[in-house]
């Protein structure tokens, strides 16, 4: 099925549910509120809620004439987020904030209101999470994007309450998300698979994890979803009793061990299997390990007798045994899992943890705000600073980072959980975990940024390897350092895998080199300039430069110089930008009259000559008229003359690279050129337009942009295909189209397809 036919039949299935859905089918307010008193008593009985009752007798009537895009009242929406949170078993002030988390935003209340009918700490949270709605998420613009989610990890950082109230909203957002427009259903749910969904494994609550990845992907990609559960559910019962039967027979031989144990079993959430699928390459009946059992006991050693019961009973799989128990992952998740041939030669998974491991599972971070009770009866917050290590290193990234593309990479990387991690240890037998495929540069880092930045070698398990060595789990790593290292080698940054090491690798060469990359950028620009005879002077204004600083994320005018010397960022880039904004204040400058007089030879009086596809120039008599092919400019776009020697007027659009970088002498033959009010092409009458695609390459990825083309009956003239070493295609595509307006809804929908990075259109 077309996406556009997915969306249409999504259009329908919203308006049927909107009119059959009746007042009476909604759920109960006042039942809803007090389920959520139900769920915090369940876990602090002697909770006082009165706070709780206030919160929501304020919200109620806050919310009281507003409804949801469902058609049911407002409130329910606030509660259902208490509810979430509750189930996370957090402190009355979260439960408190998430009750009012949209009277700010929504309704007459103000933040000195809700200070002063309950506190500061609540009106901070409630402030926290406002701002990060406000926060617009772009894919596509990557300055936008850094600077939000900088926004977002310094509201974390005031207090982490605020993102769990922020990811319990979304969660029941996407809940709900049925009553939403196709493409906002969409834009929600890759959102969430790009931000949210990694920050809540990042921060070890699989508990909404799985929920928002399962959800993802029932509106990314309804197709797949609704197969897998249709496969999943023709075997259902067997596939229930194969397990039930697993877990009987783990049952008894656990009790006839003597071990006290809770144990479960299940079929693995859709996404987790969506992922093996595709990774993979196989089909639902070729994954390994898609039931789980796990095993819950008192302590870690019961944790190990289970295991050794378990590897009797069944026949483990080599190689698919993890303890991460000795050797916790990234956000303190802690576990066994082991792989094994069932009774009926199914594979199945079992993970055996203590009761406390699996809180920490389900809440993670979470778990630092369950209620607590001083001498005094008064709520205390147990954290943990570790658990925060994740959060201060964003934090410093954020500090040190000038350069948004960066940050995002960095970023995005580190968020990126799906690889496996490797453990090695230090000569005194500490424990580093590293993500697979790392170098001893990255284990050096790992130890201090001072060790990497003085490494000369390193010794694996006794013996001397090069520093491209791929680390191996159980290695004894020994880093040898010596002063009169002079830093990293920039090819360093080839071979790690770390982000923690890319980043440190570069903020040694930023710091350590700063003044020699400005003064190398400066010359670098200075001889541009020269070659192109530009007179740099012209174009450092104060006000040009603030628009480059704006556009590339950077904070003042060395650093851009610096960026420049160090290959970050190229020198036409800067200097087309600032040309650019030159031009905006001084394209007045040349009146009509001299230009006429300029190219004027036979001293013929100014005519308006109307020409092809709607065109207006203001020139000679007779004037021919021609399109340039370096910019290939179409009808909408903001277009100039240039009156050549011989050839009449070619027609550039305004951001062409020829323009912006004609020498002074020449700019006297640019005339003052328009399409004429609501021009488009003649009927079946087209132009030139090419395209510049970014993205990370893959298998399908012409035919997914071919299958557009084709749907717009759009002619594509011709294609080049560029891949870096790096996996990053670079697609031209020329084509035959009518107006730029019909160009920029091609260029919105190829943005949607799969590993599309950016799109940007040719400039000469």
């Amino acid at each position: 099925m077309s996406a556009d036919k997915l969306e249409e039949k999504g259009k329908k299935v919203i308006t049927n549910v909107q009119e059959h859905k009746r007042e009476e089918d909604f759920e109960n307010p006042q039942e809803l509120f007090e389920k959520l008193k139900a769920t915090i008593l369940n876990y602090h009985p002697s909770a006082d809620l009165s706070m709780v009752e206030k919160a929501y007798k304020i919200a109620y009537e806050a919310h009281k004439d507003q409804k949801r895009k469902s058609g049911e009242p407002y409130i329910i929406h606030p509660v259902s987020v208490a509810i979430i949170l509750a189930e996370l078993e957090l402190d009355k002030e979260t439960i408190v904030a998430g009750l009012l988390h949209d009277v700010v935003e929504d309704t007459v209340m103000t933040l000195d209101d809700i200070e002063r009918e309950f506190n500061p700490e609540i009106a901070l949270l409630v402030d926290g999470v406002t701002k990060l709605t406000q926060i617009n998420y772009s894919a596509d613009k990557v300055e936008l994007q850094a600077e939000n989610l900088r926004k977002m990890f310094l509201a974390m950082a005031k207090d982490i309450r605020v993102i769990l109230i922020k990811l319990a909203d979304r969660l029941h957002n996407l809940r709900t998300l049925q009553y939403m427009k196709p493409e906002k259903q969409r834009e929600k749910a890759r959102e969430t698979m790009d931000i949210y969904a990694p920050i809540a494994q990042r921060l070890g609550i699989s508990k909404i994890k799985i929920e928002l990845d399962d959800l993802s992907l029932k509106y990314l990609e309804p197709e797949i979803y609704n197969n897998l559960v249709e496969q999943i559910e023709q075997k259902k019962t067997s596939r229930e009793k194969f397990i039930q039967d697993i877990v009987d027979e783990v049952r008894q031989h656990i009790e006839n061990a003597g071990i006290k144990a809770k144990i479960d079993g299940r079929v693995k959430h859709f996404f987790s299997i969506y992922r093996k699928m595709v990774n993979q390459d196989k089909t639902l009946d070729q994954i390994y390990d898609l039931f789980a059992v796990r095993i819950i006991v008192d302590t870690v050693r019961e944790c190990y007798a289970a295991l050794g019961v378990i590897h009797e009973m069944y026949k483990p799989i080599p190689g698919r045994f993890k303890d991460y128990i000795a050797m916790p992952k990234p956000n303190m998740y802690q576990s066994l899992h082991t792989t094994l041939i069932g009774p009926s030669g199914l594979p199945f998974e079992i993970q055996i943890r203590t009761f406390e491991m699996h809180k920490t599972s389900e809440y993670g971070i979470a778990a630092h705000w369950k209620y607590k009770e001083d001498a005094n009866g008064h709520n205390t917050a147990d954290t943990e600073e570790a658990k925060l290590n994740w959060l201060r290193q964003i934090l410093e990234w954020q500090r040190d980072m000038s350069d948004n593309k960066e940050f995002m990479s960095l970023l995005k990387s580190d968020l990126n959980l799906y690889s496996e991690n490797i453990y090695c240890f230090t000569p005194t037998g500490d424990v580093i975990n590293l993500p697979n495929g790392s170098t001893p540069i990255d284990f050096a880092y790992a130890i201090h940024s001072a060790v990497g930045n003085k490494m000369v070698g390193a010794r694996v398990n006794g013996k001397m390897v090069n520093i491209d060595y791929k680390i191996q789990n159980g290695d004894r790593i020994e880093v040898i350092t010596s002063q009169n290292s002079k830093g990293p080698s920039r090819d360093w940054l080839k071979v790690v895998k770390s982000t923690q090491a890319k980043n440190k690798i570069n903020q040694w060469f930023k710091s350590e080199l700063k003044e020699d990359n400005i003064a190398r950028g400066k010359d670098i620009i200075d001889k541009y300039c020269k070659a192109k005879s530009i007179v740099l002077s012209d174009y450092t204004k104060p006000e040009y430069i603030e628009k480059v600083l704006k556009k590339y994320g950077f904070r003042d005018w060395n650093s851009v110089l610096a960026a420049i010397g160090h290959g970050g960022l190229k020198e036409g880039q800067v200097m087309n930008k600032l040309m650019e904004e030159y031009d905006k204040k001084h394209k007045k400058e040349i009146t009509d009259e001299e230009i006429l007089g300029a190219v004027s030879e036979g001293g013929a009086k100014p005519k308006i000559t109307k020409s092809k596809g709607g065109i207006v120039v203001k020139g000679i008599h007779d004037v021919a008229v021609r399109f340039s092919k370096c910019c290939n400019p179409v009808p909408g776009d903001e277009i100039i003359g240039f009156v050549t020697r011989g050839r009449g007027v070619s027609i550039h659009r305004t951001d062409c690279i020829n323009i912006l970088n004609m020498p002074e002498l020449e700019r006297s033959r640019i005339i003052e050129a328009e399409w004429q009010s609501g021009a488009t092409a003649e009927p079946g009458e087209k132009y030139t337009a090419e395209i510049n695609i970014f993205a990370n390459n893959r298998t399908g990825i012409l035919a997914d942009l071919s299958k557009i083309t084709t749907e717009r009956q759009i002619d594509v003239t011709s294609m080049n295909v560029r891949t870096s070493k790096q996996g990053l295609a670079t697609i031209s595509m020329s084509f035959e189209i009518g107006s730029v307006e019909e160009l920029n809804r091609l260029i919105d929908k190829m943005r949607n397809v799969e590993s599309i990075i950016d799109i940007e259109r040719t400039t000469g």
